[in-house]
């Protein structure tokens, strides 16, 4: 009797000692499994604040690209070196990121009284930063108006900085600043290209020479349409028309000289 208990309590031991294995051994698996989930959860947690850092850098790419660009209500100006001799006067360049809204009021006072212009900074940005940073160094200041057409093309042209403090006979109309740049505003669908009262600005044949030399239409000019619009004359064009009906003294041909009547330039502001 007694070794029938004793077998029925072993049985009984194993028993629970075998349940005990089984749970011990599933505790373990179910260790092994959140392990496994939690190194999962792991991997998909990392990998996720890996994606959300290459997207920000990305942004972050992004708005530095979009940042490196001109700023909203500015643009980017080349301002090219110009050399030739001692004609070019050395003023430095402008800054290379300028306004391209607004508008200036160009004023010149000149010997025979004032004439000013508008200038409108959406349509000719650069043209304006140039005409603003050259009117800043006193740059037209003292200088005369050195060429008068009135055959064919009706301009009076100002501008030239070897002009200054000297007779006509001794500028050749070649002088500007240590700068040139590119045309803007080019009235390609404007018929007359130049009508009455356009300021514009004189350049070489060769593209982007624009430089400090303008020209004043005192009447419709028809003239290919590569020259900048600066602006429009609003007071003045009668100092102008004054200067043309005196004429010219056909220095460079008939119709083409220095003006008869002289218009210096004693200051020129933007503003």
């Amino acid at each position: 009797m007694s070794s029938i208990k004793d077998r029925q309590r072993a049985a009984a031991r194993a028993r629970l000692e075998r349940e005990m294995a089984e749970r011990a051994q599933a505790a373990r698996k179910r260790r092994q499994r959140q392990a496994v989930i939690g190194s999962a959860l792991a991997v998909i947690v990392i990998a996720g604040v890996a994606f959300w850092i290459v997207s920000a850098l990305g942004n972050d790419d992004s708005t530095s690209s979009t940042a490196a660009g001109p700023p909203a209500g500015t643009v980017d100006c080349t301002w090219t070196p110009e050399s030739g001799g001692g004609k070019v006067v050395d003023v430095g360049t402008p800054p290379a990121n300028v306004p391209n809204t607004g508008a200036d009021t160009l004023t010149l006072v000149s010997t025979l009284g004032k004439i000013t212009a508008t200038v409108d900074k959406t349509k000719a940005p650069c043209t304006a930063a140039a005409f603003e940073y050259l009117a800043s160094k006193k740059f037209w200041d003292g200088t005369k108006c050195h060429r008068l057409t009135t055959e064919g093309i009706k301009v009076l042209q100002c501008g030239d900085p070897s002009a200054k403090g000297k007779g006509y006979r001794e500028t050749d109309g070649t002088g500007g600043p240590s700068f040139r740049y590119a045309e803007e505003n080019l009235p390609t669908n404007a018929n007359p290209a130049y009508p009455k009262g356009t300021i514009a600005m004189a350049k070489t044949q060769a593209p982007a020479s624009t430089g400090s030399q303008f020209f004043i239409v005192y009447e419709d000019t028809q003239l290919p349409a590569d020259y900048t619009v600066l602006g429009t004359i609003s007071k003045g064009m009668d100092i102008v028309a004054a200067v043309a009906k005196a004429g010219t003294d056909n220095a460079n041909g008939p119709g083409d000289g220095h003006p008869k009547k002289e218009i210096g330039i004693k200051t020129l502001t933007m503003s």
